[in-house]
């Protein structure tokens, strides 16, 4: 990838980036990371930690990693679709829209958007490549789908999910990946913070090929 234009500290843009998982890396080895979320970065010089309220910035960007919420293409919960209706798949896109909104008006060195399997595809498109976190030493299975302009990282460390079999309130016999069957004990807004977090493994592993 061509440095040439960036002498001083490179930044990174994490939208709807939470904890800033996928960013850590980035930030552990020097990067300027700016973590754009509701939850973490609020009024600045970019306008809020909203992503649809962002303001082109004057500095040129290195990179952007965008985590638009799951929630609503999921294809696990594809079973709720039709039952909620077009208002919370508008206000789903309308954060997707933003973020490619923002890759295209910073144009930088590299871009990946993340969501998992679902509906996403038919508005935006075919994904680049999809990953599994126990490719990458983490032993669980979401598998992940990625677009944009990046290095795909190649597995560092296969491992075995870690999966707890369990009976459902309707009597199903089922799997889970353990660290998700275990959150169920949280509140629901610190669960699916739990779920949407990248896999330290994979971040890592991205990291190491998009520097």
């Amino acid at each position: 990838m061509n440095t040439v234009l960036f002498n001083e500290v490179k930044i990174i843009l994490d939208l709807c980036g939470g904890t800033g998982s996928w960013s850590k890396p980035y930030k552990e080895n020097g990067y300027d990371v700016r973590v754009i979320d509701p939850q973490e970065w609020l009024e600045d010089d970019y306008g809020t930690g909203d992503v649809r309220l962002f303001k082109k910035p004057k500095e040129q960007i290195y990179g952007v990693l965008a985590a638009p919420p799951c929630t609503h293409f999921s294809g696990s919960g594809a079973r709720h679709w039709e039952k909620k209706g077009k208002e919370p798949l508008l206000d789903g896109l309308s954060v997707v829209d933003a973020c490619l909104r923002i890759i295209l008006m910073t144009s930088p060195v590299f871009w990946c958007l993340e969501n998992p399997v679902g509906r996403l595809k038919h508005y935006i498109g075919n994904c680049n490549h999809t990953f599994q976190p126990y490719e990458y030493g983490d032993a669980y299975s979401k598998r992940t789908c990625l677009w944009g302009k990046f290095n795909m990282p190649e597995p560092t460390d296969i491992v075995e999910p870690d999966m707890v079999e369990f009976i459902s309130k309707k009597g199903e016999k089922k799997k889970m990946a353990r660290i998700f069957y275990e959150s169920f004990s949280l509140p629901p807004n610190e669960r699916a913070r739990l779920r949407s977090i990248t896999s330290p493994g994979f971040a890592k592993a991205f990291y190491e090929v998009n520097k």
